[in-house]
């Protein structure tokens, strides 16, 4: 079983960070109002405002601030300005000892799903997927719904998600229990064949992505098939695809239909949408915490993230 990490009070100080893409510095400058709003400070990483091509500063400058932040006694989470590409860039050089000694509070999403998998799998840390400053919380669109999903990380809550929330699909029926694992499903495929791909035995899988056409996604599932991650969990978990939708071909399978040829025959409770990737609203979960899929009921329970 994984460590939860404290949870926060009002009063403490959340590190802000930017471990991958450059975030959209308009839009993290609106969404301090609603960290105050949950009575948190804030410290800024040092590097949040650098922009190196497509990166938030150099792969250094990014995973100083993640350290930086992981070594600060005084920062009690750490929430990211946003997504786009590079987390995985470091990954082979965070020192996981230092969320093992003081697990924190992780959240985010998108390339976070690499931070998410590789801190849940060498620090043993629940981590949590979860909508970010910048991408989310400083647009007009903010969700409630999204916004509540931050009460999570102040008391230890279990979270129910039924079609009161979204309409959902049973691809499989049947109830499944495990860890809650997964996210971004190109990222999780990004990992395949090194020491840091995600670790699917006796756990349920979660998978999103967005802009993704559905012979994409037929390549990626295809992926994980061959690597033997869909048969080795216990459930599948299938989150929001934004924008699935074929662009130029003029003949394509649906997404439906590749959700189905990939996790129809699996023999294994699936439930497809879920809000939970990059929509609105946006289901927020920890992740490495027991979870229980029930494909009869269409329901998913997760267990709580922080202690």
């Amino acid at each position: 079983m994984r460590i939860r990490p404290q949870r926060l009070q009002k009063g403490d100080t959340i590190g802000i960070i930017a471990p991958s893409s450059p975030p959209n510095l308009e839009n993290l400058q609106r969404s301090l109002a609603f960290i105050e709003q949950l009575g948190l400070k804030v410290k800024m990483g040092k590097h949040v405002e650098k922009v190196h091509g497509y990166l938030a500063g150099t792969d250094d400058e990014r995973l100083e601030d993640l350290h930086d932040m992981l070594a600060d006694p005084d920062v009690k989470g750490i929430i990211c300005a946003g997504g786009g590409y590079g987390a995985g860039r470091y990954s082979d050089r965070i020192d996981f000892q230092l969320m093992a000694e003081q697990p924190k509070i992780l959240w985010g999403y998108s390339d976070i799903t690499f931070l998410h998998t590789t801190i849940g799998q060498f620090a043993n840390v629940v981590t949590f997927h979860g909508p970010m400053l910048a991408s989310d919380v400083g647009k007009e669109t903010f969700h409630e719904l999204s916004a509540r999903m931050f009460g999570q990380l102040f008391e230890p809550i279990e979270l129910h998600y039924t079609e009161d929330i979204s309409t959902l699909t049973t691809i499989t029926g049947g109830v499944a229990q495990g860890e809650l694992v997964g996210g971004n499903l190109s990222l999780l495929v990004s990992a395949l064949g090194s020491k840091y791909e995600i670790d699917t035995r006796g756990k349920l899988l979660l998978i999103e992505d967005v802009d993704e056409e559905p012979y994409k996604v037929d390549s990626m599932l295809n992926q994980l098939r061959l690597a033997g991650k869909l048969q080795e969990a216990t459930g599948i978990v299938v989150g929001d695809f934004a924008r699935a939708e074929p662009k130029k071909r003029k003949t394509t399978l649906t997404l439906d239909e590749v959700l189905q040829h990939y996790l129809g025959d699996l023999g294994k409770p699936v439930v497809a949408g879920f809000k939970i990737g990059h929509c609105e609203p946006h289901f927020a979960v920890p992740l490495g915490t027991e979870a229980r899929l029930d494909g009869d009921s269409k329901s998913l329970t997760i267990l709580p993230g922080v202690n």
